[in-house]
């Protein structure tokens, strides 16, 4: 490690207090999409802001896409660039302002979604991970490099994107739109990864969300025989279709992480009111993590063709209703730039030797991928997003700040 990498990484260890503030300001702004009941992400866009203007960016530019179901009618996107020696070649450094839900508040036991708190080297919250982490290590990259007058080497420009956790249109979907991007910039997604930042992913699985409405008809429990239970006909059919899918989509692929096709029955909508009554409608959802090998349109075939047996045999009318369908596109070469100067980079500043693979979570990276735009997802997480007490490690954070401005200057 040459000296000026030895300045720059004392500079970000000194600054690590700070970071750790930034950090817990931004998790208490939930940042919920439309879809689950929340406001957009414009309320955390505004504290972002204020975090990046004290840091002197070259440039900050806003593309807000247009939304009328939130509040400000906006979706915040958010570029902020530090100019490099080369400023043509970009290091893009791109993470996601939007959040899940908390989920059950109850088994919250360390402290509060939004009340973010420092226990035992972790900042505990929702969002701290998932992908405020990330946010902050990419920010305070560039700050130190400000702080130290050192230019980069190459123009680092951080996005903060909207509707991550949703699909993406009003967010790097939109900003692709704007034709910012070039095919030999440089990405990187920080919104996956493993415990000791030795992972790089390079390829995804296809996504697959649906949603399965059951009709039957209404009536007094007392009296089943004279309606139609939509809830034990919908339970007995997504039983039927979980054995189905995992025997029919039984391939392990070793290449990823986890190595098999994934089926999970997750959300429920609430069907009646009272005990004593027997529901006439019941709507459950399925998340399919699919493995590249398979044909969705053929898995979609094999569902609804399940849901139309059931219909025979029960009496019943089920709706198989697509929410969300993303087939995976061909992975990242794992000799493109980008890929080779990240593995350089985690071995120089981490002294570990990294590996590459796929995984089963959707993340912007697909989207660079389908315009055949090399794009690598990186990041040193415990992979607590989207749990209770979800939380990030603080050393982590540093690490991958300093794993950042090596990048920046190398």
């Amino acid at each position: 490690m040459n000296m000026q990498h030895q300045t720059i990484f004392s500079e970000i260890e000194r600054q690590k207090d700070e970071m750790v503030k930034a950090l817990m300001e931004l998790v208490r702004v939930p940042a919920i999409a439309p879809e689950n009941n929340g406001e957009g992400e414009m309320k955390k866009a505004e504290k972002l802001m204020q975090i990046l203007k004290q840091v002197d960016f070259d440039k900050i530019e806003r593309f807000d896409a247009e939304d009328v179901r939130v509040p400000s009618g906006k979706r915040p996107n958010i570029i902020a660039y530090c100019y490099g020696e080369n400023k043509t070649e970009k290091l893009w450094i791109i993470t996601h302002l939007d959040i899940v839900p908390p989920g059950e508040e109850s088994l919250w036991t360390i402290t509060k979604p939004y009340e973010p708190t420092v226990k035992e080297g972790r900042i505990y919250g929702r969002g701290a991970e998932d992908n405020a982490h990330s946010m902050i290590a990419s920010i305070f990259a560039v700050k130190t490099l400000k702080n130290l007058g050192i230019k980069p080497k190459r123009t680092v420009a951080l996005a903060f994107v909207a509707d991550e956790e949703q699909g993406s249109e009003y967010g790097i979907q939109h900003l692709l739109k704007q034709k910012i991007f070039e095919k030999d910039d440089l990405i990187i997604v920080p919104d996956g990864g493993n415990e000791n930042g030795s992972f790089i992913e390079i390829a995804e699985k296809s996504i697959l969300w649906f949603r399965i409405r059951t009709i039957g008809k209404q009536t007094h429990a007392s009296r089943p025989h004279q309606g139609l239970n939509a809830h034990r006909i919908g339970m007995e059919y997504l039983l039927t279709l979980d054995k189905m899918l995992h025997e029919k989509y039984s391939y392990k692929d070793p290449y990823f992480d986890p190595p098999e096709s994934t089926f999970e029955p997750t959300k429920k909508d609430k069907n009646v009111d009272a005990v004593n009554i027997v529901p006439g409608e019941d709507t459950t959802y399925v998340d399919c993590r699919i493995l590249p090998r398979y044909d969705i349109e053929g898995m979609l075939g094999n569902i609804n063709f399940l849901a139309r047996e059931f219909e025979k045999k029960t009496g019943a009318t089920i709706k198989i209703e697509t929410m969300q369908k993303a087939v995976a596109p061909k992975p990242t070469d794992a000799n493109a730039r980008i890929v080779t100067m990240l593995k350089d980079a985690i071995k120089k500043v981490r002294e570990i030797e990294p590996k590459i693979g796929g995984i089963g979570g959707g993340t912007c990276a697909a989207y660079f991928r389908k315009k055949d735009i090399p794009a690598v997802v990186w990041s040193t997480i415990d992979e607590t997003a989207h749990q209770p007490n979800e939380y990030t490690k603080i050393d982590n954070l540093v690490n991958d700040t300093k794993v950042y401005a090596y990048l920046a200057t190398s």
